[in-house]
This record gives structure tokens, C-alpha cells and sequence, in this order.
């Protein structure tokens, strides 16, 4: 599969690697340079791995090179005091999505700090990490669902792109959780057994 990534930082490079290493082949750019190089490319997806408060007017600025694609977005749209930016809607993805209305967003990707994806694979006490995907449109769903696999995640389906704010919320707790408390976040899930499912 052919994957563009825009974006550099520490997700670009830690996803990409991960799937270089599974076989894909990955070109990346950024705003200072290769960025639409990278949109094009993406032939089979396009990952969105730059800070939310720029990603709509890059998204905007590549028009007609993400007709059709699949646009991954793993962004966080995190402030101060790890407030949710997007708080009353619409998400970063759905942003995302009106920014680009001719390519097919898949929320994936952020809830995890860019050093677990550089774990090959990320399994921990045994089980393989879990990765929510939101999105509208099944033929882009399968496409992440396999990139998530072979980075040997299970992905999970958290419902449509109209879901994604649950996800992005869920993100902004754990990072305070995590990073404003230095809390293990994971304690707060009991195991599926006694969930009441």
C-alpha cells in the first residue's frame, strides 16, 4: 500500500516506520516542504499527523490531491490545562471532514503517545493494544482496519465519524489522567467481565 503522511513529528515517524517495516511504502511531508508530494502519494491513505490547530488549513490548502482518499486523522485538539478544544462540536474530524468533503475521514491513532507505536508489536500483559475507529465509509474503515493490524493492533469499531468526539474526548482525559495526574489511566476500566455487557 502506498501511504502518504503529512507531517514530521514524532507520530509521522513512528507510524510510518511501523509500516515501512510491514511492507508499505510511506512518503512524508510537511508545510516546509513535500507536503502535497505526500497527499498524492497516498494512494491508499493519507495519515494527518500534524498539530490540530493547523490541520483544516492544511487540509484546505491540498483541495483536489485528497479527492477520494482515505485521510486518517490522528490529531488532538488538546489545550491548556488539557481541555477539549472542540468541547460542544463539531470534532477535529468532523472539521476535517467539511475541510476535505471529497475524501473519507477515519478517526485512529490518538489515543496513544507516539512511543507506543514505535513498540513492535504494542502488547501489553499479553494482549494486543485496541485501536477505536470512527468513520462513515466501509472501503476506508477496511483500509485502516489493515494498517492497524499490521502494526499488530486490534482495531475496534467505535461507530461513524459523528462518534469521533467521544474518542477525542476520551483522549483529553487520559492525557490528563496520564500526563496532569501521573495516574495509571488504565485502572479506570474494570475487565470486560464485570462491565455488565
Amino acid at each position: 500500500m502506498r501511504v502518504g503522511i503529512i507531517g514530521r513529528g514524532g507520530m509521522a515517524d513512528a507510524l510510518g516506520t511501523q509500516w515501512r517495516r510491514a511492507g508499505h511504502e510511506v512518503v512524508t511531508g510537511s508545510r516546509s516542504g513535500g507536503l502535497r508530494e505526500a497527499a498524492e502519494s497516498g494512494t491508499g491513505a493519507v495519515l494527518l499527523a500534524v498539530p490540530y490547530e493547523a490541520v483544516v488549513e492544511v487540509v484546505e490548502g491540498l483541495g483536489e490531491a485528497l479527492r477520494g482518499k482515505v485521510l486518517i486523522d490522528c490529531t488532538n485538539p488538546v489545550g491548556r490545562d488539557f481541555g477539549l478544544l472542540t468541547a460542544g462540536g463539531p470534532s477535529a474530524a468532523e472539521r476535517i471532514a467539511a475541510a476535505a468533503p471529497s475524501a473519507h475521514v477515519v478517526k485512529a491513532f490518538n489515543l496513544c503517545h507516539e512511543d507506543v507505536w514505535r513498540l513492535t508489536p504494542p502488547v501489553f500483559d499479553g494482549r494486543p493494544l485496541a485501536v477505536p475507529l470512527c468513520g462513515d465509509d466501509e472501503v476506508a474503515l477496511t483500509v485502516v482496519r489493515r494498517l492497524v493490524r499490521d502494526l499488530g493492533c486490534e482495531p475496534l469499531n467505535a461507530g461513524g465519524l459523528d462518534r469521533a468526539g467521544l474518542v477525542e474526548a476520551t483522549a483529553a482525559l487520559l492525557i490528563r489522567l496520564w500526563v496532569g495526574e501521573g495516574a495509571d489511566a488504565q485502572a479506570i476500566s474494570p475487565p470486560r467481565a464485570y462491565s455488565g455487557a
